[in-house]
């Protein structure tokens, strides 16, 4: 009776690890909004890492969080640490490509709670009076992060994140903050 259970658990075990391997290795999550303002205005918005703050869904989750900035003020080499609670974790961000008006690209690298690092790109594209800015994360998925988006919804949960960076950024541009 003992060799049937251990057999069958050898074949939960397997199977499960065939799912898991079988999950995307690549993952994308993207989210856009478009904006009453110039490209330029929002540029500078992301590029300067001080700025991003004034919108960032991140830092109002964790009031308290340690911050610290390194390099330039603005553009390639600009770093940006934080440290937090559980529900932020700790990393840093460094923007690696900036092409004005365009395009501001980042490495994103978290340190707790677990250890990752991801592309950021927030990209700008003029639409008559109005400019939609999309701001989306690339990167690769190891075997445990596979076996946790079978039971979480990722795109779901960072992508509410970006909606909510996103709307706050559109409110400060659009001059609509505190109304």
């Amino acid at each position: 009776m003992i060799i049937k259970v251990l057999i069958a658990l050898v074949a939960i075990i397997a199977i499960f690890a065939v799912v898991v391997s079988m999950q995307p290795a690549e993952f994308r999550i993207a989210r856009s909004t478009t904006i009453s303002a110039p490209p330029a205005a929002l540029f500078a918005r992301v590029n300067d890492l001080h700025a991003f703050q004034e919108w960032n869904p991140y830092a109002k989750k964790d009031p308290a969080m340690k911050q610290s900035w390194e390099g330039p003020t603005a553009g390639p080499g600009a770093i940006y640490r934080w440290s937090g609670n559980a529900e932020i974790g700790e990393g840093s961000m460094k923007i690696l490509e900036s092409r004005p008006n365009e395009l501001v690209r980042l490495e994103l690298a978290f340190l707790k709670p677990f250890q990752a690092t991801n592309t950021v790109d927030f990209t700008f594209v003029p639409a008559g009076e109005q400019t939609t800015v999309t701001w989306s994360m690339t990167g690769t998925n190891g075997f445990m992060a596979k076996a946790a988006s079978l039971l979480m919804d990722m795109d779901k949960m960072v992508g509410g994140d970006f909606e909510k960076g996103l709307a706050d950024m559109k409110a400060l541009a659009e001059g609509r903050v505190g109304r």
